[in-house]
């Protein structure tokens, strides 16, 4: 669900706390998990999307499909929230799969892997390079 509302943010070019109390006021229900991840993405993105910058090679953020890059976004909060890497990047490579195309698994794998290996600087940038 936290995908589906950061991807509806991103799509309408709305914050995601706004899109997140339509939802709410539309009578939807919440879980207090997903709360958090919306928040939290929103919070970072700057720093998330620095990082998914500097690991994403050939790509820039805002070139990804949407789908693609709100999936990297949740998964990046929660490597950064305590997630265990192999869990965090197994959910996002099935969202990906379910959501987007085959490719799109691969390369969030690609990205999220080199993430959770080398982890990252506070420029964004994986440690190492």
């Amino acid at each position: 669900m936290a995908v589906d509302i950061l991807y509806q943010a991103d799509v309408t070019n709305r914050l995601p706390k706004e899109v997140l109390a339509d939802w709410q006021r539309a009578g939807r229900s919440i879980q207090p998990f997903t709360e958090e991840i919306v928040s939290g993405v929103e919070r970072e993105q700057a720093e998330i999307d620095r990082m998914l910058g500097a690991n994403a090679e050939g790509w820039t953020v805002h070139r990804m499909a949407v789908v693609d890059r709100t999936i990297l976004r949740v998964a990046c909060y929660e490597l950064g929230s305590g997630t265990p890497a192999a869990v965090a990047v197994n959910e996002a490579v099935e969202a990906a799969n379910e959501l987007s195309t085959a490719d799109s698994g691969r390369f969030i794998n690609g990205v999220l892997g080199r993430i959770a290996r080398t982890g990252w600087d506070e420029e964004g940038k994986a440690e190492g390079d």
